[in-house]
């Protein structure tokens, strides 16, 4: 420790029954012999606290996320993957099996490589074997039959979506393992059987309303049955309170428990309130939920006893205080006679978890609204958006400055920009950011990233995405079947704009109309192209602009043809998400300003990054702002539409905010893209008008007030409330615990 402290007598006395008061020693490396009560998991790694007072780091190769008891030994999961010890002094990697993505790092015109672990979603031990372990990917369930030593892949359920949140292991008689899906809930398998195969199980889940999602399963607990009989599974759900036990014979969860805490909760970190020896009876439940660590005590034949758990709580406020290291787990070893040992993870859903970096603090509590950037090139043309924003007391703007034609919208200074790229119309920026200071407005750069038609183009195509059948710059479309027309009729489509394609079809008297989406796509691995966005961004903030945004920064979703597009600055060992981690690692090495990310409103719904690459839990580690596009208009239209359906655009908005705060584990601002525009869908068509961008609004402010932006491309903002007509909509229960 830098400075010698005083421990307060609460930190372990309440619940070892030991008065620690007594000043926290200079740190030294742990020696043999030493003894830890308290084991501590930080982001920097594992330390030990002992009984004297003396405070040791045990481990320091990066995030402890989970601290598992495997008999005498111990297993960490960290960032970088599963370590073990038997003392806490001697660790060894334990990852032969799990994959490596490659990380590519491009600095001065030279590119290297980083093998880096797939992250580690969650680690358990069979309760009763603890040479059987299980771990998952966000794609990928392991198991491992030798204490970690080797890992087998078990795939995951067949469907086209990364997002496994939880895994656990029982003998039930049959060795079985559960894994739970953001999206698709709980499944099991059996490995050794002679068919094995992904098994859904979520009848009795609490499903997400209007969908036949079972909503996200947080955590699975299995604790080892007594005296022959079999043992006893628990789940909890990431977004509301809910505690189940299965009835493995009828394969149904019984709710075992359900918190007042609204329309949202999390429970996570599930413990048995029990020793751990076989053979003796579990007596109740421990979990970590939104700012409290409680329990459930059963009790024969009637409903489990809840209780606050204030002095453990206790503990993790006085590490920060007094040890000043930020908790992410720890593990409080009893000296009793039942050896048993209390272990939470989860740690960041007790404390205020916001991001510290001063990047993140200046971006949090802006309201601003999207400014097309033709109308930001005159006075006449700006001032209205002034006045708006005075009177409906925004603070923010958000101008493109490289668009999603990807033309340059201000002219650089720097002639390696302009060789690559296209100035169009360009804004004054210096006269425009000169204002907008004198305003006391907050200024936001957006840049589109990986769309761009004009790079694509460049250098007989070398920066774009390639298609494999055409050996061209892939476009993606889609065809339509229909009777044949004249080619009278044909000339006259194509001057409607849009790039179409008259082919034959099977039958003569048809033709196929193909259409080509409207964009062009540059290749996401591409550090030349990352190279460029850097250097806009970079001059972009040195120029004056507060914060920048980058918007299409992920891979290309439709088309047909999608299975035709090809990579070719993919290098060996990279997927989509390391190719995003890649680029948000270049862009964070050079620059200094707040960086926000635009993102479809699904991929801050649910824990995955299915098609687009955008994975909320890794992004929110490299950002300081996340922009969910929670627009109800591209939501299924019966989506949260249940009575009074009125509310949809609130609990959209209240709840996606809420979710990606979450999944986000509080480190990001979540600022929302508001929908202020209409579109002819059928919800839209009923409902959309004034207070249909008032409740969107309600709901982000409800969630937490981290900020919003209004968007619509036109720059027609009519439909922004005014502040004073805001009120809580009836029928919608806030929850207690607001959002982060």
């Amino acid at each position: 420790m830098a400075r010698s402290k005083i421990v307060c007598s609460l930190f372990l006395s309440v619940y070892l029954g030991i008065f620690i008061a007594v000043p926290v020693q200079a740190q030294r490396p742990a020696e043999q012999g030493d003894e830890f009560p308290l084991l501590i998991g930080t982001g920097e790694g594992l330390y030990g606290l002992s009984m004297e007072g003396n405070l040791r780091p045990l481990w320091q190769g990066g995030e402890v996320r989970k601290i598992v008891a495997v008999g005498d030994s111990w297993a960490l999961l960290s960032e970088t993957g599963i370590f073990w010890s038997g003392d806490l002094l001697h660790w060894e990697d334990r990852n032969r099996g799990i994959p490596v993505k490659t990380i590519k790092v491009f600095e001065n015109g030279v590119k290297s490589f980083t093998p880096l672990l797939q992250e580690i979603k969650d680690l358990q031990v069979h309760p009763g074997n603890p040479a059987i372990m299980v771990c998952t990917t966000k794609d990928t369930v392991f198991l491992s039959r030798d204490s970690g030593r080797s890992w087998t892949s078990l795939g995951m359920p067949s469907y086209q979506s990364n997002g496994i949140k939880a895994v656990a292991v029982a003998f039930l008689p049959d060795l079985t393992v559960f894994l739970s899906h953001s999206i698709y809930g709980i499944h099991y398998l059996q490995p050794d059987s002679q068919e094995a195969k992904w098994i859904e199980l979520n009848n009795g889940i609490e499903t997400l309303e209007t969908t036949n999602d079972a909503d996200e399963i947080a955590d699975i607990l299995v604790v080892q049955g007594t005296a022959g009989t079999p043992a006893q599974v628990y789940v909890s759900q990431s977004f509301r309170s809910r505690i189940y036990s299965l009835d493995w014979d009828q394969k149904y969860f019984h709710l075992l428990w359900s918190g007042d805490t609204g329309d949202f909760g999390t429970i996570d970190s599930l413990g048995p309130i029990a020793s751990t020896r076989a053979g003796s009876p579990l007596t109740g439940l421990r979990f970590v939920s939104d700012g409290m660590v409680a329990e459930l005590a059963f009790s024969q034949g009637s409903k489990p006893d809840y209780r606050v758990r204030e002095d453990i709580l206790d503990i993790v406020r006085n590490i920060l205080i007094y040890l000043e290291l930020d908790p992410l787990c720890l593990v409080i070893r009893s000296p009793g006679p039942e050896d048993y040992n209390l272990s939470l993870s989860e740690l960041w859903l007790l404390v205020d978890r916001q991001n510290k970096r001063p990047e993140t603090v200046y971006a949090r509590d802006k309201e601003g609204l999207y400014l097309p950037a033709n109308h930001a090139m005159e006075s006449r043309t700006l001032q209205p958006y002034l006045d708006l924003m005075t009177e409906r007391r925004l603070n923010m703007v958000v101008i493109d400055m490289k668009d999603d034609y990807g033309r340059l919208r201000f002219s650089p200074h720097n002639p390696q920009i302009t060789e690559q790229g296209r100035v169009f119309r360009p804004v004054d920026i210096d006269a425009f950011l000169a204002q907008m200071k004198e305003l006391g407005i907050y200024t936001t750069a957006r840049i589109v990233v990986f769309k761009d038609p004009v790079l694509a183009g460049r250098s007989g195509g070398k920066y774009a995405v390639w298609d494999s059948q055409t050996g061209k710059a892939w476009a993606g479309y889609y065809d339509t079947r229909r009777k044949k027309t004249t080619p009278q009729a044909q000339a006259e489509e194509k001057k409607g704009g849009l790039e179409l394609e008259i082919l034959p079809a099977a039958d003569e008297d048809y033709e196929i109309l193909r259409t080509y989406y409207d964009e062009r796509w540059v290749d996401p691995y591409s550090e030349e192209v990352w190279d460029y966005i850097a250097d806009i961004a970079e001059e972009l903030h040195l120029r004056g602009f507060d914060e920048i945004q980058f918007d299409y920064i992920r891979f290309p979703t439709d088309g047909i043809n999608l299975r035709n597009a090809r990579y070719r600055w993919q290098d060996p060992g990279m997927d989509m998400e390391s190719a995003i981690v890649s680029f948000l690692q270049h862009i964070r090495s050079r620059l200094s300003a707040p960086i926000s990310i635009d993102i479809y409103g699904a991929n801050g719904w649910y824990r995955t990054g299915a098609r687009t690459g955008q994975e909320v839990e890794l992004l929110s580690r490299y950002v300081d702002v996340i922009c969910p596009m929670y627009y109800p208009s591209h939501f299924a239209q019966d989506f949260l539409a249940q009575d009074p359906a009125e509310l949809r655009p609130y609990r959209i908005y209240n709840l996606g905010a809420r979710r990606t705060a979450h999944i986000g584990r509080g480190r990001i601002v979540v600022r929302p893209y508001v929908q202020a525009f209409y579109l002819n869908v059928a919800y839209d068509r009923k409902y959309y008008n004034s207070d249909y961008v008032r409740r969107e609004v309600e709901g982000v402010r409800d969630a937490g007030r981290g900020g919003l932006t209004y968007w619509n491309n036109s720059g027609r903002y009519d439909d922004i409330p005014l502040p004073n007509v805001f009120q809580i909509p009836n029928g919608f229960q806030i929850s207690e615990t607001p959002g982060q």
